[in-house]
């Protein structure tokens, strides 16, 4: 069955039909999620609110994009946690320990012993960067350099317009550069691969 099939059949009540929506999407999700929250379980938590707030929303998707639509829920689940978050104390972003059920990055058989390290090191530091960006450009960079989205999805993800999709991209991939060069210039390790080093990064 294709996912224009599953939506409708889910938007008719099937709840097996949702179910297999979930399957497809639930690792998008929690990635996106954590990587804009930093914390295994907020992004746990905040990935089931999206999907039950998805389900409950089925009625007024109207078409287009089921993932863009979808990814803006994610992202008004994310927002909520972080509101959440700010009216109790909670650990810094930076200082949290990963979650070991969640690999941010993919081995390379090939890599060394140091070269794995300093590219540990360095998705380390790209996770500090991101979570230092305001929310508004945490989600587009995210978005953008982790997920892959066009401008166009990213847009509607985030109920924004074009130009200020890629105003805040810009200014979050500039954030996060100086950052990184900061970091070198102080002792960090590891080197950037393309416009942000995400995609290798992390």
């Amino acid at each position: 069955m294709d996912e224009q099939a599953l939506i409708a059949s889910a938007r008719a009540g099937n709840q097996h039909a949702f179910n297999l929506l979930v399957r497809v999407y639930q690792d998008m999700a929690y990635n996106v999620a954590y990587r804009v929250l930093g914390q295994p379980e907020a992004a746990a938590d905040a990935t089931q609110d999206a999907f039950l707030a998805a389900y409950r929303a089925l009625s007024v998707f109207r078409g287009g994009s089921f993932k863009a639509w979808l990814l803006r829920i994610v992202t008004n689940a994310c927002y909520d946690q972080l509101r959440r978050q700010k009216r109790r104390p909670q650990t810094s972003l930076e200082d949290l320990v990963e979650d070991p059920d969640y690999s941010p990055s993919l081995t390379d058989r090939n890599e060394s012993p140091e070269e794995a390290l300093l590219n540990a090191e360095l998705a380390h530091a790209i996770e500090a960067a991101i979570a230092r960006l305001p929310f508004d450009q945490r989600i587009v960079l995210v978005l953008s350099d982790v997920q892959g989205l066009s401008y166009e999805e990213i847009a509607a993800a985030t109920d924004a317009s074009l130009g200020t999709v890629k105003s805040r991209l810009s200014r979050a991939r500039a954030r996060l550069r100086d950052y990184l060069v900061s970091r070198e210039q102080t002792g960090g390790q590891g080197r950037l691969s393309g416009e942000t080093g995400l995609r290798a990064g992390i």
